[in-house]
């Protein structure tokens, strides 16, 4: 695995390296500030369910405000953007400080809706403004640097997070995820190269109840013209199926290894270096041609339900920490190549519709999965609960083959 390339391409394009610059900072606080939430919903409330509402709430306000996201990417200068969404989100991320007791624990609840409101905004304007960054020949490098970010900054912030709330206390989380978003907005600010493509005066700004009914069709018919469009669309979505099995590292760390908010960041460490380098496996594996992004994504499939089968069999929290870690190799592998595949074959001018409609499809999905898995973390023992989960990640994953096929063989 040569770095060279992601070196010279943070080397010789200070506009991308401002962009991952900010990705990751702003990753690290939202990490910082999860595993306290956890922590706290769990502490104040010693039910996994209500915890899952935590994950719940990340993922359905995603969801639910994608289809507007998708058509301000797309009409709207990307950069000023970003910025506003970046800047809206320090407030809100201050308001973490405001929830002490079970009274008041409503307002991480609501806090936690806004700031994936503003996620909804901010990750498709980024994916799709990555093409106008980068020469074609650099869009598998950037690709893999910012589909690795999350993972980075998860193993990081997840670490960092749990020791900083295990020792300066949850507060200290919460600031450091607000900071997080002014100094992203502040890298962005700097960004000079263009966004996006010029665009239409009349496409320029417009945003109304017939622009917002319009903004999930045209991505929806294009991903019906080619089966490869459409199996990369739902690659990510099928993962989300069994993605409720994440809040179970929740329950495993503090509840069933009993290490508390250090064991919910180390199982979430875990899961973010597997992110990290299932993106740089990926791409010198599999290569960027479109039969290769696709036998990737399935392979993908494979390792993350072998991986979370034999997790709840590990006898401590080491051995349970690398099996989600062979896990979220897969799983970081096929967001970044679905991904790139999705930013390879959309036009510029409803790219941001596109991810809108991708990210939103997962993130429903998760939403769904993650309230099924708190249901089932408070009715069944956590090894059972765990399985049942992997079974549905089995299901979905047998389906996506299925569908996929005839791309595969005609690639």
């Amino acid at each position: 695995m040569r770095l060279a390339p992601y070196l010279r391409l943070l080397r010789e394009n200070p506009a991308f390296t401002r962009l991952y610059a900010a990705q990751l900072i702003s990753f690290a606080g939202d990490w910082f500030a999860t595993v306290a939430l956890l922590g706290l919903s769990l502490e104040l409330t010693g039910s996994a369910g209500l915890a899952a509402l935590v994950l719940v709430l990340q993922t359905g306000a995603f969801a639910a405000a994608s289809p507007v996201a998708g058509a301000l990417a797309d009409r709207f200068d990307r950069r000023t953007l970003m910025v506003a969404v970046d800047v809206a989100r320090v407030p809100v991320a201050l308001s973490f400080l405001l929830a002490r007791d079970p009274g008041t624990l409503w307002i991480a609840f609501a806090a936690t809706a806004l700031l994936s409101i503003g996620a909804a905004v901010f990750e498709p304007t980024s994916s799709a403004a990555l093409p106008n960054l980068v020469e074609p020949e650099q869009l598998p490098e950037a690709n893999v640097l910012l589909g690795s970010a999350w993972g980075t900054m998860l193993a990081v912030g997840a670490a960092l997070g749990g020791v900083v709330a295990a020792t300066l206390g949850r507060d200290a989380a919460f600031v450091v995820d607000a900071a997080s978003f002014a100094v992203s907005a502040a890298l962005i600010v700097g960004i000079t190269r263009p966004l996006q493509q010029p665009r239409r005066r009349a496409d320029r700004g417009r945003l109304g109840l017939a622009t917002l009914g319009d903004s999930v069709g045209p991505a929806i018919a294009f991903a019906r013209r080619s089966r490869l469009v459409a199996s990369l669309l739902l690659s990510k979505t099928t993962f989300g199926v069994g993605t409720g099995v994440i809040l179970m590292l929740a329950v495993f760390g503090h509840d069933v290894f009993d290490a508390g908010d250090a064991g919910i960041g180390v199982l979430f460490a875990a899961r973010g270096l597997g992110a990290l380098v299932g993106p740089f496996l990926a791409r010198a594996l599999v290569g960027t041609e479109d039969r290769g992004l696709l036998v990737g994504i399935g392979s993908s499939l494979l390792v993350v339900t072998v991986s979370y089968a034999l997790f709840p069999l590990a006898p401590a929290i080491w051995l349970a920490a690398v099996f989600v870690f062979v896990a979220h190799l897969g799983g970081g592998a096929q967001w970044m190549l679905s991904t790139y595949g999705l930013q390879r074959t959309t036009p510029d001018e409803i790219r941001g519709r596109v991810f809108s409609l991708d990210y939103g499809l997962v993130t429903l999905t998760i939403a769904f999965s993650t309230l099924l898995a708190g249901f089932l973390a408070d009715t069944l023992e956590p090894r059972l609960a765990v399985w049942a989960m992997v079974a549905l990640i089995g299901v979905a994953g047998a389906g996506w083959l299925w569908f996929s096929r005839p791309a595969r063989a005609t690639r």
